[in-house]
């Protein structure tokens, strides 16, 4: 695929969240990751010589191919997975991306915690909370996320530093504002009660990362809006994946 208009993309993505920011009255870094899923090591390449150092893929399979393809050997990639987790792949995951954004359970963060330990590695993480409480979608309850940060933070071998959400798939901007300025609440109230420190706020796709950014996003996770759309049949795929809870927005 031709990405050519990557760098031009870039600069408007970088642009608005200046904008956003400044129409907010915030400051402060935007982390913007780029979600390369279907998309191939083309695309990572592209990416990497636009600039960006923080790549995404939702499904452990396909990231570990980029992760090991030989064009990639020796560059500086920082690779966060921001799709569901199952237990069963915490194996392939812990220590080999700089950050997971999707942990939502205490059985995933023990075992997060167990294969993080096997490798000498502490894994960087993030709570994934159902903020919009959609029956579709991965993500523990705002109910949930105080105890569960407690027994994410007391293992040894994970480093929790903040949350991660994902709106309603809506062009309803109320909805997805209500649901990211949620987050930020339940983050400071996680902060203030466990003592915890939280800098990292996970929220906003190629849809509505300008309402996030307004609402203090620390970090947006961009696919289409950087890339292009995906082929239809990838299309069909990526909107099931947001219906289970996959962490950025159909083609």
């Amino acid at each position: 695929m031709d990405f050519g208009a990557l760098p031009e993309r870039l600069a408007h993505v970088r642009a608005e969240i200046a904008r956003r920011q400044a129409a907010a009255g915030r400051t402060g870094p935007v982390t913007l990751v780029a979600v390369t899923k279907g998309f191939g090591v083309d695309a990572v390449e592209a990416a990497l010589a636009a600039g960006v150092t923080d790549l995404g893929e939702n499904r452990v399979q396909e990231a570990l191919q980029k992760l090991d393809a030989p064009p990639l050997a020796g560059r500086r990639v920082a690779w966060h997975l921001i799709g569901h987790l199952q237990r069963n792949k915490a194996k392939h995951v812990a220590g080999r991306f700089a950050l997971v954004h999707s942990l939502d359970s205490v059985a995933l963060a023990d075992e997060l915690d167990r294969r993080a330990a096997a490798h000498g590695a502490t894994q960087r993480v993030l709570l994934q909370v159902n903020m919009a409480g959609e029956a579709q979608k991965s993500g523990c309850t705002p109910a949930e996320a105080s105890s569960l940060a407690r027994h994410v933070a007391a293992q040894p071998h994970l480093a929790l530093e903040g949350l991660m959400t994902i709106a309603p798939f809506t062009d309803d901007e109320d909805v997805q504002r209500r649901t990211f300025r949620g987050l930020r609440a339940l983050r400071d109230a996680l902060q203030q009660e466990e003592g915890l420190w939280l800098p990292t706020l996970s929220m906003g796709m190629s849809a509505d990362y300008g309402t996030a950014v307004e609402e203090g996003a620390t970090v947006i996770r961009l696919g289409t809006v950087l890339f292009g759309p995906r082929t239809t049949e990838r299309a069909g795929e990526e909107t099931v994946e947001r219906e289970r809870g996959g962490g950025e927005d159909p083609a």
